[in-house]
């Protein structure tokens, strides 16, 4: 399973949500701190949304310490952007929880510092409510709402 992991995220490398979709378990349960509790096609829709934001722009994804064991694993990533709102460089650092059923990930769970990267997206106002509860459900909010907006516009 391991190489589902490399898989994965050599994919997001590439900028290729499909073939990180297809790494995903029909029943994908996801979370992070900026999109909340994702499943199913939701999860898979919000890394085809990630990518294809970020074609043709100053993306870049590193991840390194794989591991696997015991239908569990874990993996580091780096992702170094422009955030396209404000504009802001942000390198964020994120811990990752893998649980896997038939071969492919059934959970992902995607762990970092908000109030870090809220400070490096927003500045000031990020540093002063990036730790706050309120903050991330405001930005949970949002990056939902901007996900259902996606969605639309593939099935319209």
């Amino acid at each position: 399973m391991k190489d589902v992991i490399t898989q994965f995220y050599t994919a997001f490398t590439n900028l290729d949500p499909e073939t990180m979709a297809q790494c995903y378990h029909n029943d994908i349960h996801f979370e992070d701190p900026g999109f909340g509790i994702l499943k199913g096609e939701r999860a898979r829709d919000m890394w085809r949304m990630l990518c294809n934001s970020q074609k043709g722009k100053n993306f870049k994804v590193v991840f390194s310490n794989v591991s696997f064991e015991n239908k569990k694993g874990t993996a580091h990533w780096e992702a170094s952007y422009i955030f396209s709102k404000t504009g802001r460089k942000v390198h964020n650092k994120i811990d990752a929880y893998f649980e896997f059923e038939d071969g492919k990930i059934i959970k992902h769970i995607d762990t970092f510092n908000l109030h870090k990267w809220s400070s490096q997206a927003f500045g000031f106002k990020g540093w002063l409510l990036g730790g706050t509860s309120f903050f991330k459900k405001k930005l949970q909010l949002q990056t939902n709402k901007l996900l259902d907006a996606y969605i639309t516009k593939q099935k319209g």
